[in-house]
């Protein structure tokens, strides 16, 4: 299954294991690495497409199993499919849904052929398969999709054994199933904690000849070291020339690791469920912004960041909008910490550019 068009993955620079590169998608060409503020359900909380566009955002993320359950892939096909309904006209990325199922469903039921569950919102019984998720995924139509997985608890190995075999059938079975020439498919590298599965699930996805490949399964409890040390596995058994997403991970901590490992896409909601929790993301930390001390504090969140929230407003103003209950505040602190990640991994591609610009020139 090879997919050149519409989709072409270029790397332009390397400083050790990073790249920097970009993804050449229809809606638009990603630079890469990139991080992807994640719009479970068709939006990201408390912002406009228009303010995502404004703090820099290339790629965007939304959910599978969400907008399965509501409002209904079928209704966002009739309505023009995901971009068109949230008014959004850059790349999207969609899950597949297999870790909403491994996190939120009640009353799961996994076997080979797929999962039942009992949905969150109103009780009723659900099933997803490969065949499904791909089916709604199409229905979505986002610009990358995911192969639908299992996620398990990192520690248990008999689990992580079979719940890696199932994902090695179901990926075969998504790929099987795709039907659309203008969606990237990814396949997803599971294996918990344990390094021989890692390397099995990373050979065996990359040899199905997807167009990208995502590393699932981690920041799900096993420690910083442990994900750092199955990263580096993995992405020496990734394919070179095809784009690496780590799913789920989106501290400035942990891109920084990434990307020095070899990451090219990462998403997270942490920067807007940090917002709505009146937390602020800085290069030094993160900020309580309820801290009486800001109260009378006439200073932007950081100096040295230019989103429009550090450029207009105070921790003083911030906090009133927080103890006052406003919206607003939520709304604020998400332009702030999303720019702040983006920031982040800008200059840290924009680090990888120039020092190959300098090696080349000392050659």
């Amino acid at each position: 299954m090879k997919q050149t068009k519409p989709f072409a993955f270029e790397i332009l620079a390397r400083k050790g294991k990073a790249r920097a590169g970009i993804f050449h998608t229809p809606h638009g060409s990603i630079p890469t690495p990139v991080f992807a503020p994640v719009g479970t359900q068709a939006t990201v909380k408390s912002l406009t497409p228009k303010q995502l566009q404004e703090v820099g955002a290339s790629l965007i993320l939304s959910n599978t199993y969400h907008l399965f359950l509501r409002p209904g892939d079928e209704l966002v096909a009739s309505l023009g499919g995901l971009h068109k309904f949230m008014g959004w006209s850059g790349p999207i990325l969609t899950d597949s849904g297999g870790f909403q199922v491994f996190s939120l469903a009640q009353m799961r039921k996994i076997d080979d052929d797929g999962v039942s569950f009992k949905s969150h919102i109103d009780g009723s019984i659900q099933r997803l398969t490969p065949e499904r998720s791909i089916k709604i995924q199409e229905n979505l139509g986002a610009d990358i999709i995911m192969a639908f997985d299992e996620c398990a608890e990192p520690y248990d190995r008999r689990y992580n054994e079979q719940a890696m075999r199932r994902t090695h059938t179901w990926a075969e079975r998504c790929r099987d199933t795709k039907t659309r020439h203008d969606q990237s498919l990814f396949g997803i590298v599971q294996g918990g904690v344990f390094p021989d599965l890692r390397e099995q699930s990373a050979s065996f996805i990359s040899s199905l000849d997807f167009s990208g490949h995502a590393i699932g399964g981690l920041s799900v409890g096993e420690t910083k070291a442990e994900m750092r040390e199955i990263v580096n596995q993995v992405t020496d058994i990734l394919p070179e020339d095809k784009p690496r997403y780590l799913m789920g991970v989106g501290t400035p901590a942990d891109i920084l690791s990434g990307v020095e490992l070899g990451i090219d896409i990462f998403d997270c909601v942490l920067p807007t469920r940090l917002a709505r929790h009146h937390a602020a993301m800085t290069t030094t930390g993160r900020l309580n912004m309820m801290n009486a001390a800001f109260s009378k504090d006439n200073e932007p969140i950081d100096a040295s960041c230019k989103c429009y929230t550090c450029r207009n407003f105070s921790r003083a103003y911030l906090r009133h909008l927080i103890t006052a209950r406003e919206m607003l505040a939520a709304s604020l602190l998400s332009i702030h910490n999303i720019h702040t990640l983006i920031r982040t991994i800008t200059s840290l591609r924009d680090e990888i550019l120039q020092y190959q610009q300098t090696a080349r020139k000392t050659r």
